[in-house]
């Protein structure tokens, strides 16, 4: 089996093959750029590069396998090369056209139309006209989100119309421009989870940074199609490592600028609320603070970014836009759709009554967390990512780089290496196979995510991570561990 050195070379090739695949397959803008990198290949070439990328992607996942299991036995090379292996696996794709997701246009368009003077709440990108920076972007966003009003906060797109501003809205710059902000998020987590970390033990930060940032899912989705949950993923873990330290109101300004960015971040208040409380000896008084504190904060901030962005606050209102969408993943927009179906009075209202049921049931489980992590029976940094898993699985539209809310934050805790962390980390697996490079969910896709989770979850049941190889007295993950003679 590969060493940590050969986890390293064979992920970094996989990344390579993604990225050359996505150049016939990927998601290209369907308006011409001035040079000619980014244009349809032909159907010969989009297949042959499609299976490139698929392949690669195949080889990045097997790869990043093995690395957890050198990890899990505490292999020193693997332990001491988690950061130079990220910087090997994300190089490629540094360089790669989107992937995987037309989101990056959206993101553009959105970021013009700020510009443009438009109001990016009431319309969608297809308001902009000849003429209007940004308007090759809105060309190529995708078909359900053309007309669609922004759901993101003015924090996120603050930071969007700057990388117009600055690349003039050309589609190769500005990709690259938003390319630079998704590299951004993925420090910022990266000094997230090591701060948790190394906080918890549990096999250091090696172990965490492996489920969180070398995650296949995570790379093709945050710096291969940036999208923006990086950020918000970045910014809200930010905030609760900064809660954990104390500094729970600097926290919370950090939480309130990524509910500015996408808002279920906001679900972080709660536990740093149980963070506070809990450090206030648990009377009275500190329950109310913990309560009240970090919502005022956050809403605060989220206030004061709304006005300085100029953008209004119609963000509000459009946060339910995108669960009109359906998306296959989201259980309870299937069962709805199905029993909607079954049901024979047309299959909406009944769709609409079981995703609010889903989001309902998904807020007892987040606030059956919370308690628990009161009641010191959970960690709050476990019982937050656990909440979000939940808020995702519940949700009326559901992508596959969702998952990642959870996951990243999971992977902050010791829970890395035990059966939610396995578990977590076979879905992630799955997951990548969903989404062609072009941004399409082609049948196969859902076949191949469903052979890799049941494999996955085989292997979850019937085997466990193994035991860490270390020298007698050797200090792994900040517990001493002592061979038996």
């Amino acid at each position: 089996m590969w060493s940590a050195a050969g986890c390293r070379w064979s992920g970094a090739l996989g990344a390579l093959a993604v990225t050359v695949g996505g150049y016939a397959a990927g998601t290209l803008p369907d308006e011409p750029e001035p040079w000619g990198l980014w244009a349809a290949r032909g159907t010969a070439a989009t297949a042959a590069g499609a299976v490139l990328a698929y392949l690669g992607l195949t080889l990045l996942v097997a790869a990043w396998g093995r690395y957890g299991e050198l990890l899990a036995r505490g292999d020193q090379d693997a332990r001491g090369g988690v950061l130079a292996t990220l910087g090997w696996w994300c190089a490629p794709l540094v360089l790669a056209p989107p992937l995987y997701s037309a989101d990056v246009y959206s993101y553009i368009a959105q970021g013009a139309m700020v510009l443009e003077g438009y109001d990016v709440y009431g319309a969608g990108p297809s308001v902009l006209g000849p003429g209007d920076l940004g308007v090759e972007a809105a060309a190529s966003v995708g078909g359900h989100w053309t007309d669609t009003p922004a759901p993101y906060g003015p924090a996120f797109l603050v930071l969007a119309q700057a990388v117009v501003k600055v690349t003039g809205g050309a589609i190769v710059p500005a990709v690259f421009g938003m390319r630079l902000l998704a590299l951004g998020a993925l420090a910022l987590i990266v000094w997230a989870v090591r701060g948790l970390a190394g906080r918890r033990g549990g096999g250091g930060a090696g172990g965490a940074l492996w489920l969180a940032v070398l995650n296949p899912l995570l790379l093709i989705h945050v710096v291969g199609g940036m999208h923006n949950d990086g950020l918000m993923i970045g910014l809200m873990l930010g905030g609760v490592l900064l809660a954990s330290r104390g500094r729970w109101v600097l926290g919370s300004v950090l939480v309130g600028l990524a509910m500015m960015v996408k808002s279920p971040a906001a679900v972080a208040l709660l536990f740093i609320g149980v963070m506070v409380a809990r450090a206030g000896g648990g009377g009275v008084r500190g329950v109310v603070k913990g309560l009240v504190g970090p919502g005022v904060v956050a809403g605060a901030v989220a206030v004061g970014a709304t006005v300085a962005a100029g953008t209004g606050f119609g963000w509000l209102r459009t946060q339910s836009v995108a669960g009109a969408i359906h998306t296959a993943l989201s259980v309870t927009s299937d069962v709805g759709l199905g029993l909607g179906l079954l049901l024979g009075d047309g299959p909406e209202p009944v769709k609409g009554v079981v995703q609010k049921l889903g989001l309902v049931i998904a807020v007892g489980i987040i606030l059956a967390l919370a308690w628990r992590a009161w009641k010191g029976r959970i960690d709050p940094v476990l019982g937050l990512g656990l909440a979000l898993v939940a808020l995702v699985a519940l949700s009326p539209m559901v992508q596959p780089w969702y998952l990642l809310w959870g996951v990243v934050v999971v992977a902050a805790t010791a829970a890395w290496r035990g059966r939610v962390g396995q578990v977590l980390a076979v879905a992630s697996a799955a997951l990548v196979y969903e989404t062609a490079p072009s941004g399409a969910t082609p049948w196969y896709g859902f076949v191949a995510a469903g052979v890799v989770l049941a494999a996955g979850l085989w292997w979850v049941r019937r085997s466990s991570w193994p035991r860490p190889v270390v020298a007698a007295g050797a200090v792994v993950g900040g517990d001493l561990e002592r061979t038996r003679p």
